[in-house]
């Protein structure tokens, strides 16, 4: 069971957005997520915080234009993610437009780990870059980056993640979150740095005189995978964050995008035209991350490179193609992680920790999300990865910062993680096999310290009830059109319904009409993934969506949440 907790009204704030012109209702949800002003919904680019503001970020565009003014060779050092791919993509793309010779590589997480690591920089050396540009990662990459500069070859940081203590001694660093930046938002994804690199660039260039006799590149070109990035990463959508995931919206939606984007929608049946952000976050991106859990992210960022629709729609295809594999080996992990489960009081632990041994590295992550969704616990999945080690991928709740209790873990066994890295709600880490069940008592130990029963309590937030009067296509699509997502979550809304009919579709999915109580309505509904016929009333949490089918649009209800069920 879940405690249902109502957002806390703003009437007053909601009434002076209304004046300014949005809807009752969107007010109303606007103003229980920290909107008190129209300009923070404006999506406009000029409200953009100025890339100057971010720490380090002039002086990395101007070791940048040094570089291409040289003619150096550059090469970018990507992730194996969806935020990754994105922001190799974007200084690809970027970096090109300013006339720069550069190359991109991402490491195979199956061979060499995460990160700029010294067996990258190794590999790396054979193209004999003169600068490494590291994107979505290196701000942990203290041995890499020695590596590097042992090398002669410079290293240029753009990352988002925690830093340890100890920075690595790269040319240049340019992350948010990096101890004395200023930079207002500390939410931009890893491909969100890289565009403010750009724009640094771009103003670099401007400096120098470089477009008195020319155009000057169209950095809005790189807003679609930008968006893509910054919504698949699940980093909070800040105003900040919001206008380059709008921005970038509007560009797909008019076509005018990656067409590697544009092939994944149509893979996923998905229409460019009415795309939002949910599309990003649950067809586009991931497909886009099949690739890299796995085969090898390259393939990903070729389909976002991709310069011809037959191109794009082949390399979609096959992204399409370990999209599904990974969701046979994901089926398969979850009946095992079950009946593990099933064998041990979950209701008396603070964490849970697994492995099994045919568990694949690559998909670890999804099942740790999927456990603690059903159980709301800090959840480690780990996974063989040779050589007598286990990697591990961790998920959190909102009451534990998951990196920081592993950073607290290492202080109280300095031998027990081999290294570590990751954010609040996520994090990754290694260690040795042998260690596995020490380091299960010391994990639990350490989150128990740190959490309180109360926090193990699921709770799911609600908008209160949505007038049948609102219940109507044009409500669906404006809410549909605006950005929700990561710290801005989309409305969910709670009220007591009659099931008319009910029926099972697929084995899987139960398909209803309900009634509204106050003002009788007959309205469609969808519950996904459950397939066991409701007892009538119920209390249920929803979202109201449009349903488009052989050219009727409709509108349904998503049930999230019911109450008084078989």
């Amino acid at each position: 069971m879940s405690n249902i907790v109502q957002r806390q009204a703003q009437a007053k704030i909601a009434q002076q957005l209304e004046a300014s012109g949005i809807a009752a209702l969107m007010a109303r949800l606007l103003s229980v997520r920290g909107v008190t002003d129209i300009k923070q919904i404006s999506a406009n680019l000029a409200d953009l915080l100025p890339p100057h503001t971010l720490t380090h970020n002039t002086t990395m565009a101007v070791l940048l234009a040094d570089a291409i003014a040289a003619n150096k060779q550059l090469l970018v050092i990507g992730d194996y993610d969806a935020d990754g791919a994105t922001a190799t993509a974007v200084a690809i793309k970027g970096l090109r437009a300013f006339g720069a010779n550069v190359a991109f590589l991402v490491p195979n997480r199956f061979e060499y780990g995460y990160g700029l690591t010294p067996e990258i920089v190794a590999l790396a050396a054979l193209q004999k870059p003169d600068v490494i540009i590291t994107v979505d990662n290196g701000i942990a990459s203290v041995e890499g980056v020695a590596a590097a500069n042992a090398l002669g070859i410079q290293v240029l940081v753009t990352d988002h993640h925690l830093p340890a203590q100890t920075l690595p001694e790269a040319a240049c660093i340019i992350n948010p979150n990096q101890q004395g930046c200023s930079f207002a938002s500390k939410n931009l994804a890893g491909v969100g740095v890289m565009f403010y690199a750009l724009l640094a660039l771009r103003a670099e260039f401007r400096a120098r005189g470089a477009y008195l006799h020319s155009a000057e590149p169209n950095l809005t070109e790189m807003l679609d995978l930008v968006a893509l990035g910054t919504v698949a990463d699940l980093v909070k959508l800040d105003d900040n964050n919001r206008i380059l995931v709008e921005q970038g919206l509007r560009r797909i939606r008019a076509g005018a995008c990656s067409l590697g984007i544009l092939a994944l929608l149509r893979v996923a049946g998905r229409q460019p035209s009415a795309c939002n952000a949910q599309d990003l976050g649950f067809s586009v991106g991931p497909r886009l991350n099949a690739a890299g859990r796995l085969d090898d992210m390259t393939l990903g960022i070729q389909c976002l490179l991709a310069k011809t629709d037959i191109e794009a729609t082949k390399i979609a295809q096959q992204l399409q193609d370990l999209n599904l594999q990974r969701r046979s080996i994901e089926t398969d992990m979850q009946e095992g992680a079950s009946l593990a489960l099933d064998e041990i009081d979950v209701t008396g632990q603070f964490a849970i920790c697994m492995h099994q041994a045919d568990w694949h590295q690559g998909v670890i992550g999804i099942l740790a999300s999927r456990i603690k969704e059903r159980y709301h616990r800090p959840v480690i999945v780990f996974a063989d990865a040779g050589d007598g080690l286990l990697k591990g991928s961790g998920r959190s709740i909102a009451g534990l910062h998951l990196r920081d209790a592993l950073d607290l873990l290492s202080k109280q066994q300095p031998d027990l993680i081999l290294k570590f890295g990751g954010h609040a709600m996520a994090a990754g880490l290694t260690i040795k096999q042998l260690d596995f069940a020490l380091f299960n008592q010391c994990f639990e130990a350490v989150v128990k310290s740190l959490i309180s029963e109360a926090d193990l309590e699921s709770v799911l937030e609600v908008d209160g009830s949505l007038s049948p009067s609102d219940m109507n296509f044009a409500s669906a699509q404006m809410l549909e059109n605006q950005v929700w997502g990561q710290g801005f979550a989309p409305p969910l809304f709670y009220d007591e319904f009659e099931v008319i009919n009910q029926r099972i579709l697929g084995e899987k999915h139960l398909k209803l009409t309900l009634k509204t109580i106050d003002k009788p309505l007959l309205i469609d509904a969808i519950y996904f993934n459950h397939s066991t016929l409701l007892v009538s009333p119920i209390q249920a949490a929803y979202q109201l969506q449009t349903n488009s089918y052989n050219g009727a649009q409709k509108v349904q209800l998503n049930l999230q949440y019911v109450e008084s069920q078989i």
